[in-house]
């Protein structure tokens, strides 16, 4: 019952919420209460769930199964395991914070951003517990209906455009991957005689390679628009920049790293032997995001279109991790999306920090705010060390790790990604000099207020995790261990008896 609450608990939030009455002070007041509350107790929730998971096993836990739709054996069937867990607390951790972030800068429909907020919240805790294949779709496309408002209705100028390229770009990979889910029930049912979209036994299914491949590709192309992988990245700086600062919170911290979690859930456990077909084209573009992801965010001369390219750049590392497929890249692709959402999200918090006193987010309309906000400029540089991977900061180890697992698998992927290292270190230093040093630059700037303490409480736990995942990383490693050994080997035998073949 608790992996249900996690998701319920914010749907039934957003439920709530529309019983309120009509707009007024008092009302909007209370919305946003109500509704920091609700995600404080979502992640109240998931807090329980982390403390009584037994990271020694690499099962999934917390199952509950009920038949939804059994003339099709579709059911209600949700559980997670070392991958999922801590994929659900950082969601859990960002929805409060992406919310505090939206307090002063969202002024009107307040009732109607809080209910799309806490939907988002649950469908996207949904899409990591869930284990019935038609189950997951629908938690999939259900997460893009709020964000699309949100980007829509909450967003900057050219907000429609960015919300209708993010859902039609979307949507494409979606209906592939319908496909793909479709098919996968129907050899299920030529095997055994009955429909199932059952995860666990599509597993065992023996599919054909060349069904395999056509499979692969349709699950890998929804996911890698979702990641965005090279070249299906068009649509994230637009959605980014278009985006308010809590919906670019939650799509760096969370969206994005749904498809990276579908490459490690689906694609490669499900269709192994295509997966080591396509691993080293897919470790390929990966390496090219890297390296154009930085190169693109090194000229762009507005902040938050520049921490977009940089998700472009630091993601292709996590699809270089999961392509090595060892325990090393694994566990590091796995530990770099959470470093990645506290990193990256925090990150777009403190420039939409900026963007509300100033109104834009342009570097060459700052600089000298160091000697005017000493400590917004301390926990900017701390995130900023943290995302291009200082060590004793969350970034290091995934990246550490991920580089000596790819290093295993293939070292000419990573003498390439390497430069992204150095690169990352270019343009967010640049950045940061550019913005807080050297003298002030403005009149408008010399009078910003310093961090209010509602900031104060989105900004503090943001760093902390970063320092803690990066002094103490035993404690995120150990509950993902298990799990990814048993995802490892399971491709690895796979494909270990395709090439025994004859």
């Amino acid at each position: 019952m608790l992996l249900t609450l996690s998701w319920l608990v914010p749907l039934l939030g957003a439920l709530v919420l529309l019983c309120v009455g009509n707009r007024d002070g008092r009302r909007d007041a209370l919305v946003r209460w109500l509704s920091l509350a609700v995600t404080l107790a979502t992640f109240a929730v998931t807090l329980v769930i982390w403390a009584r998971f037994d990271a020694a096993s690499p099962e999934f836990q917390f199952v509950e199964r009920h038949a939804w739709i059994p003339a099709f054996g579709i059911d209600y069937f949700i559980g997670i395991d070392g991958i999922s867990l801590l994929l659900v607390v950082l969601t859990a951790f960002l929805s409060p914070i992406a919310l505090l972030s939206s307090w002063g800068s969202i002024e009107r429909k307040v009732k109607e951003f809080s209910i799309f907020m806490l939907a988002l919240e649950a469908a996207m805790i949904g899409v990591f517990v869930s284990l019935d294949l038609f189950l997951f779709y629908v938690f999939w496309d259900a997460m893009l209906v709020p964000m699309y408002f949100l980007i829509g209705i909450w967003g900057y100028d050219q907000r429609i455009y960015a919300a209708v390229k993010f859902m039609l770009y979307t949507m494409a990979g979606s209906v592939l991957m319908l496909v793909a889910i479709l098919g996968l029930a129907y050899l299920h049912s030529a095997a055994t005689g009955t429909y199932s979209f059952d995860l666990l036994k599509l597993y065992t299914l023996d599919i054909a390679p060349q069904t395999q491949m056509w499979f692969f590709l349709a699950f890998t192309v929804a996911f890698a628009i979702k990641v965005p992988l090279f070249p299906f990245h068009t649509w994230l700086p637009d959605a980014h920049v278009q985006a308010p600062t809590a919906g670019s919170v939650i799509l760096a911290g969370v969206l994005l790293k749904m498809g990276t979690y579908g490459l490690l859930r689906f694609s490669f456990p499900l269709f192994p032997e295509a997966a080591a077909y396509f691993a080293p084209g897919l470790a390929l573009l990966a390496v090219i995001g890297i390296v154009y992801g930085a190169l693109v965010a090194m000229v762009q001369p507005d902040m938050k279109k520049l921490v977009a390219y940089s998700s472009v750049s630091h993601l292709g590392f996590v699809v270089l991790g999961i392509c090595a497929m060892n325990m090393q890249g694994v566990q590091g692709a796995l530990y770099q999306m959470l470093a990645h959402g506290v990193s990256t999200g925090g990150l777009f918090l403190l420039v939409g920090m900026l963007s509300d006193r100033r109104h834009t987010r342009l570097i060459s309309e700052f600089g000298g705010l160091k000697a005017v906000m000493p400590r917004l400029t301390a926990a900017f540089m701390i995130i900023t060390l943290a995302s291009i991977g200082l060590p004793g900061l969350n970034g290091f180890v995934g990246e550490f790790l991920i580089m000596l697992g790819a290093f295993r698998w293939d070292p000419r992927f990573v003498v390439v990604a390497g430069l992204g290292v150095i690169l990352s270190a270019v343009y967010m230093l640049w950045m940061f000099q550019r913005v807080y040093y050297g003298p002030v630059t403005h009149e408008e700037n010399a009078a910003l207020p310093d961090l209010r303490p509602r900031e104060w409480a989105a900004v503090v736990p943001l760093c902390a995790v970063a320092v803690v995942m990066g002094v103490f990383p035993t404690l995120f490693l150990k509950p993902m261990e298990a799990s990814v050994n048993a995802v490892v080997q399971r491709v690895q035998v796979a494909q270990t008896l395709r090439a025994e073949r004859p």
